[in-house]
C-alpha cells in the first residue's frame, strides 16, 4: 500500500445561499471548480438561531446530479413536486438522486424557525453519469441509528461510514457510482489509515482540531486535496480533530452547468431549463 500525497489545501469561504442562509463552500470556487465526481461542498452552520430567525432554501429545481444531506445538529424538513415529505434529524442523512428533475424545499425544522435553535450540517453535490442523467428521481434517507459505525483497535478513532466502508464497517446506502464518504473523529495522538483506490478523487474537510496530512497540516473549514499516487490516505493528530474525508471515481465526462442544472451540454442546459420553467419538473 502506497500513502497519498496532498495536491494542495483550500480554506472554505462563507456566502449566502437560498433565503440568506449562511454557508461555509471549500468548492466550487475561483481556485477549484469541481473534483469530479463531486461539483459542490457546503457546511451549514454550525450557528445558534434565535426565533424567526433561522433560514434555508425554498423551493428550487435540480436535475442531473445528487444531493447529500448530513445533519450534525437540528432538524430540516423537505418536501417537493411529487409529494415527497420528509425530516431529518441529527446524525441522518438524505441521498436524493435529482435525474430527470424535482423542484423541492430544504428548510429548518418548523420547531427551530418558530422558537430557534441551533442548526449544523452539510450538503454535498455528486455528479451523476451521463447514463443516469434522466433516470427516475429517487430519495434515499437514513436515521442515525441504520448508518453503520466502527471504531480503530486503540479507540482512538471513530468513523461514521455514510458511503463505500471503513474499519470492517459497509454503507447500506446504494450509490449510482462507487463513492466513500466518511465522517471522522480523532482523539488526541490518533492515527488513522484508510484505502481509497488509486483511480479515485479523493478529499478531507476539517470541521474542527488539527489534523495532519503528512506535508499539510489543516484545520477547521480547510480541504485537503489528494494526489492520485497512492491506494491509501493516512492522517494523524496531536489534540483531536473531526472531518469528512471523502473520495469517489471520476465520471471523465463532460460537465455543462448553469445553477441547480447539471448536464453534459449546453443543449441539454437549454432543455432543463425549458422544461421547468414549463412544468415538466414533477
Amino acid at each position: 500500500m502506497t500513502i497519498r500525497t496532498t495536491a494542495g489545501l483550500l480554506h472554505a469561504t462563507p456566502q449566502l445561499e437560498g433565503e440568506g442562509m449562511l454557508v461555509t463552500r471549500p468548492f466550487p470556487t475561483a481556485r477549484l471548480d469541481q473534483l469530479d465526481p463531486f461539483l459542490l461542498l457546503d457546511r451549514m452552520g454550525p450557528a445558534t438561531h434565535g426565533p424567526g430567525e433561522a433560514k434555508g432554501a425554498p423551493d428550487h429545481p435540480h436535475r442531473g446530479f445528487e444531493t447529500v444531506t448530513y445533519v450534525l445538529e437540528g432538524a430540516i424538513e423537505h418536501g417537493d413536486s411529487q409529494g415527497n415529505r420528509g425530516r431529518i434529524g441529527a446524525g441522518d442523512v438524505q441521498w436524493m438522486t435529482a435525474g430527470s428533475g424535482v423542484i423541492h424545499s430544504e428548510m429548518p425544522s418548523e420547531e427551530i424557525r418558530r422558537d430557534g435553535g441551533r442548526m449544523h450540517g452539510f450538503q454535498l453535490w455528486v455528479n451523476l453519469p451521463r447514463r443516469d442523467k434522466m433516470m427516475k428521481p429517487r430519495y434515499q434517507e437514513l436515521r442515525a441509528s441504520e448508518i453503520p459505525t466502527a471504531k480503530s483497535a486503540d479507540g482512538k478513532v471513530a468513523v461514521t461510514v455514510i458511503a463505500g466502508d471503513s474499519l470492517g464497517a459497509r454503507a447500506t446506502i446504494d450509490t449510482r457510482t462507487p463513492i466513500i464518504y466518511l465522517h471522522v473523529r480523532l482523539t488526541a495522538g490518533a492515527r488513522f489509515t484508510q484505502p481509497i483506490p488509486a483511480t479515485y478523487n479523493a478529499f478531507a474537510f476539517v470541521l474542527g482540531g488539527e489534523a495532519n496530512f503528512g506535508n499539510e497540516i489543516a484545520r477547521e473549514n480547510d480541504m485537503v486535496v489528494f494526489e492520485r499516487d497512492g491506494d491509501e490516505v493516512s492522517i494523524a493528530s496531536d489534540n483531536g480533530a473531526e472531518l469528512l474525508l471523502i473520495a469517489g471515481v471520476p465520471l471523465h465526462e463532460p460537465v455543462a452547468r448553469y445553477g441547480p442544472f447539471v448536464m453534459n451540454t449546453p443543449g441539454e442546459i437549454r432543455q432543463a431549463m425549458i422544461d421547468y420553467q414549463t412544468g415538466r419538473f414533477g
